[in-house]
């Protein structure tokens, strides 16, 4: 039996985003081996394709407690820039869902200084999505 480097962990939306997100923009994501070439946006090891970051706004209020950060970073994978809907708020940012979203763990080792038993190294997840959509339609019932 082989254990995988990087374990994926399929979610729903709801999950990672129980009260929803707010969509603050969207970039490439940076290969940093390939940084000052003409083309140095990441591509999925997987399949080929581009790597866009998009920034959100987490919308729980537990997010921010504790000094962590409301703004999480989701890596979609598409050919193409992912596109935001249209805000119902105008002057605001739109709400936003992924589809496909995985969790994969990785241990978060910026805060360590040195070695030692100081090390505020912690687990951390990145989140991928196969794509950035709006949301569903409020009121719509969930299945149980």
């Amino acid at each position: 039996m082989s254990i995988p480097n990087a374990m994926k962990v399929p979610v729903p939306f709801d999950f990672v985003f129980p009260h929803g997100a707010l969509c603050l923009g969207v970039e490439p994501a940076t290969d940093f081996d390939k940084r000052g070439q003409a083309d140095d946006q990441a591509r999925d090891k997987e399949t080929g394709e581009r790597v866009w970051l998009v920034k959100v706004l987490d919308l729980d209020p537990e997010a921010g407690k504790f000094g962590g950060s409301k703004e999480v970073k989701v890596k979609v994978v598409a050919p193409v820039q992912p596109i935001p809907p249209t805000s119902a708020i105008p002057g605001y940012p739109p709400a936003v869902e992924f589809t496909g979203i995985t969790l994969t763990p990785y241990v978060d080792s910026q805060r360590c200084k040195g070695a030692g038993p100081k090390c505020k190294a912690r687990l951390a997840w990145s989140i991928r999505a196969e794509a950035m959509t709006e949301p569903q339609a409020a009121g719509k019932s969930k299945a149980a």
